[in-house]
């Protein structure tokens, strides 16, 4: 086979690669994205375009200096991964490695430094550091531009370049060269990976008494929506209700997101079947999705919610906290959220690699957009970075005394005290208006 190619003229051989280039493209597009007919076609415009690609890579491979480069794997792969981050920042090219990762990622495990990173007006900028990760221990926030890496500066680094550089093998060290925007503070911070394993979800508990008064009020936490993550849930939901709760605080802050069918289902605990909490729209037909609750599930109290989000909160996190406020479900408490609202589809290619493209936007029922513009919540809530540190590790820290979690949560969390008194406001309301409503109707 090399030795065909070899003996084929420049001419004939740019052709057959830019041919099968054109074909296996074409074909890859139409599986991802399902587009309208008119959507892509294959008129001699495309393949001259493609052609010319195949034309600077033969002559790439021809004359560059270091030979040890210009493998058709290498060259494609890199071609690839251009193609991809041109488009957005939540696109990407994934080699085989990359890929497996990613699954990882959904099945709550993988190595590295456990924080999450976006490109947002250019920069390479933390989503959220998940809890218990090096990341969050060190104290690094949600909103920190990452200058460097290992004394590389990213400027230059694409999305899919930077997650490789930190993910890797447990055990090494890598120094991350921060810019925290809320102070202009640059500083460095050494990390080492490890493996990472993520709890979804944590601190199902009643919350003390001297927060919440007569009132039995829940507690729980959702790191991230990932497969096991609505099971979980659901049995922290079972427990609380064994131990009386009579209203719910659900912590999103710091959430970056995860499988969107765990959202829907986390969702299910809150809604009735079949209600639609979110929508999908794109370019092409097949990208009109509604996503509604599933049905057959354990009918639950109507007790009252909150839902506490801030910029950390992301993706599954706005879908969870946008669709409990437009349905007037929940009172939603915080800051603003990261508004990372697209769609990204991903489709695996021959060799193991994979493509995930960015095909479509989420829209609350209310059709407001997340992308973009976030999650603005009913009770705007910021907190200072002190008080972020504060409840940061409060939040990373399972050994902390229960006397001492309440008197953070008093002086510093004032997005949990605002949750909570918004409670129980609603509750002392019931109160005084059942015993009218009863009397109405009798």
């Amino acid at each position: 086979m090399i030795f065909m190619k070899r003996s084929l003229p420049h001419r004939t051989l740019t052709s057959v690669l830019a041919a099968a280039l054109f074909f296996s493209a074409g074909a890859g597009v139409a599986r991802a994205a399902d587009p309208e007919p008119a959507a892509v076609t294959t008129d001699d415009r495309g393949y001259t375009e493609i052609a010319t690609f195949a034309k600077a890579v033969e002559l790439i491979r021809q004359d560059y200096v270091d030979g040890q480069k210009v493998s058709y794997h290498d060259l494609i792969y890199a071609a690839m991964k251009g193609m991809l981050s041109s488009l957005d920042p939540h696109s990407q090219f994934m080699d085989p490695d990359d890929f497996k990762d990613m699954q990882d990622d959904t099945r709550s495990r993988f190595n590295g430094l456990g924080v999450e990173v976006a490109v947002r007006d250019g920069l390479l900028t933390v989503v959220t550091p998940m809890e218990d990760t090096p990341a969050a221990k060190a104290g690094i926030q949600a909103g920190d531009q990452i200058l460097k890496i290992n004394g590389t500066s990213t400027e230059k680094l694409g999305l899919q370049d930077a997650i490789s550089v930190l993910r890797g093998e447990p055990g090494q060290k890598i120094t991350l060269t921060i810019l925290r925007p809320s102070n202009k503070e640059i500083k460095d911070y050494a990390l080492e990976r490890k493996e990472i394993k993520v709890a979804s979800v944590k601190g199902g508990q009643l919350l003390d008494a001297e927060l919440t008064g007569p009132f039995k009020v829940g507690y729980v936490r959702i790191v991230q929506f990932n497969e096991p993550t609505a099971d979980e849930f659901a049995k922290t939901l079972d427990n609380l209700q064994k131990e009386g709760m009579q209203a719910l605080v659900l912590d999103l802050r710091n959430n970056p997101g995860g499988l969107l069918n765990s959202a829907v289902e986390v969702l299910g605990q809150f809604l009735p079947p079949n209600t639609k909490v979110v929508s999908t729209q794109g370019r092409a037909s097949s990208q009109k999705h509604e996503y509604s609750t599933p049905g057959g599930g354990k009918e639950r109290p109507y007790f009252p919610l909150v839902v506490l989000v801030n910029e950390g909160s992301a993706s599954g996190s706005e879908i969870v906290a946008g669709a409990l406020k437009d349905l007037h479900r929940a009172i939603v408490v915080g800051e603003t959220t990261f508004g990372k609202g697209s769609v990204q589809n991903v489709m695996q290619l021959p060799d193991g690699s994979a493509l995930r493209f960015t095909t479509a936007k989420y829209y609350t029922p209310s059709k407001a957009v997340i992308q973009g513009n976030g999650v603005v919540p009913n009770i705007l809530v910021p907190l200072t970075p002190e008080q972020d540190r504060a409840v940061a590790a409060l939040r990373n820290n399972d050994k902390i005394q229960p006397s001492d979690a309440t008197s953070t949560i008093k002086s510093k969390d004032l997005q949990m005290m605002r949750g909570i008194d918004a409670l129980k406001g609603v509750m002392i309301y019931a109160q005084q208006t059942s015993p009218k409503v009863e009397a109405v109707k009798k």
